[in-house]
């Protein structure tokens, strides 16, 4: 459902990426346009799936993540684990990848006990064969 996107809706999308509050108004003096004209930019942006969500991250206290790589059986559709996977709690971000594996998944959880937590419960998934996690030890930004 996307549509091409030109340099100025490039240049929306990257001012977003970067802070997604930042306002129409301020968005529309970088780009030298009207702050109704973004609006609109925006809303089309969003109704053809350009942008899909906004999100925020938080900085509430400690917390751990990691990432988990995902072996899906031949006779699962890999797009079905996904599903499911995008429902679960802790799961923060799904990604269908070459290679070894299948999927990478990225868990987050205030600790290592519940990202363990949220791991058990992908290894039960019906359709997953194997799994490899990794605990990121820093983000690096």
């Amino acid at each position: 459902m996307s549509k091409s996107i030109d340099q100025v809706d490039e240049k929306i999308l990257s001012i977003l990426r970067e802070d997604s509050r930042t306002s129409f108004v301020e968005i529309a003096r970088s780009v030298n346009l009207s702050e109704a004209a973004i609006r609109r930019r925006v809303s089309n942006l969003i109704k053809t799936g350009t942008i899909s969500k906004f999100t925020i991250e938080t900085n509430t206290g400690p917390q751990a993540n990691a990432i988990s790589l995902l072996s899906v059986n031949p006779s699962s559709p890999t797009s079905e684990i996904s599903g499911k996977l995008r429902r679960m709690n802790g799961v923060d971000s799904i990604y269908e990848i070459t290679g070894e594996y299948d999927i990478a998944v990225i868990v987050s959880g205030s600790n290592i006990a519940e990202i363990n937590g949220t791991i058990d419960e992908i290894r039960k998934l019906s359709g997953i064969d194997d799994t490899n996690t990794v605990v990121v030890l820093k983000v690096v930004r």
